[in-house]
């Protein structure tokens, strides 16, 4: 970094990823912010730089050498597990003297949650940070790094009963490519080892693929579904509202079919005896509705939201893009796969599995 670019940083002010220290008058307040930064998407502590105005101070050498080998040990002591950072000194030139600025660079880190001594949960909040206390919140950290999928949990009150059998028939025929009406033995070893069921209880993908009635234990796992007049949100007539509730693949096919009943159809150059076209192409209705269902993030207790005005549609699946995936990331091709018990009985399904086998978006 040169000191054009540190300039233009600090002139912007304190932000969720750029924090100003006078000085370290606190290895836990430096922790604290290490802490927020690796669970949140990084970012920039400056040392030498006034926290309330932004002025320059600058460090004398001393000092430098002083806040590095404190860095160190902080990074190392005091966040849990430990972080890697990085540090550079950047020199700004006045009329009268010359100032030095420790900047030091903390990365999103790869195995939240991160967590101080006293096992403190930070994360950034605007400028700010602040203590995790949210249960949700924290297993969507777990979530992130990869130590928990969401998916292969367990359903408190669940019970074998809960079961469809014929759906799980279905699957398993699927999986041995076997067309036949023989009737197929469905054990509690079996759907253990098809991770639809642990301890006795339903997991949450085999809740939402194999359940008689998913949504008498998680109802907000739906989908909403409503076809307004007119182009705003905020309108209050609508043609058609739906509440669409069953498995994914139900509630997949009963979306689809309230895009087909609600979108025009268009001749686009067919013949009279053809039925007309969506007007969007049902491909990519398909492909962004599978993804709304199958790769939404499951600890937010709320539905997947489709809108149909008279120049859009809006999908709203709940969450954020998984495991630091970007924009930029998704044009280039990389994919990120967040549950993946669904992504699983998605492969062997008949609805789904041309969609999952073409496109391959997983986010």
């Amino acid at each position: 970094m040169n000191a054009i670019e540190l300039l233009d940083i600090i002139s912007t002010g304190e932000t969720s990823k750029v924090q100003f220290k006078r000085e370290i008058d606190s290895d836990d307040s430096i922790a604290a912010e290490m802490i927020a930064m690796s669970n949140s998407k990084g970012g920039l502590i400056l040392l030498g730089v006034e926290d309330k105005t932004g002025q320059i101070v600058g460090l004398d050498y001393q000092q430098l050498q002083s806040f590095n080998n404190r860095l160190a040990t902080i990074a190392n002591d005091k966040v849990k597990p430990q972080v890697f950072i990085q540090t550079e000194v950047v020199s700004i030139s006045s009329d009268d003297n010359e100032k030095k600025v420790l900047v030091v660079e903390v990365s999103e880190g790869v195995g939240k949650p991160y967590k101080d001594k006293n096992g403190a949960i930070w994360v950034k909040q605007g400028s700010d940070k602040r203590r995790l206390t949210d249960n949700n919140e924290q297993i969507r950290l777990f979530q992130q790094s990869g130590i928990l999928y969401l998916d292969e949990m367990i359903i408190p009150q669940t019970s074998i009963g809960d079961i469809e059998l014929t759906k799980v028939e279905d699957y398993v025929r699927a999986i041995q490519k076997r067309e036949t009406d023989e009737k197929i033995e469905i054990t509690e070893n079996l759907l253990n080892n098809l991770n639809i069921i642990k301890d006795g209880r339903i997991t949450l993908g085999g809740l939402l693929f194999f359940a008689k009635h998913p949504q008498k234990y998680r109802p907000a796992f739906c989908v909403k579904a409503i076809s307004f007049f007119g182009n705003s949100i905020g309108g209050t007539d609508y043609r058609s509202s739906k509440d669409i509730e069953g498995t994914i693949p139900e509630m997949f096919e009963e979306t689809m079919s309230f895009f087909t009943s609600n979108l025009n159809h268009i001749q686009d150059g067919q013949n009279f005896n053809k039925v007309g076209k969506l007007e969007i192409a049902q491909t990519a209705l398909e492909e962004l509705l599978q993804n709304a269902l199958v790769h939404r993030d499951y600890s937010k207790n709320s539905p997947v939201r489709v809108m149909i005005f008279d120049n859009r549609i809006e999908i709203v699946s709940p969450g954020a893009l998984p495991n630091s995936l970007t924009i930029e990331n998704l044009k280039m091709g990389n994919a990120v796969v967040r549950n993946n018990l669904l992504v699983t009985y998605c492969s062997k399904n008949d609805d789904i599995q041309r969609l999952w086998f073409g496109n391959h978006s997983f986010f």
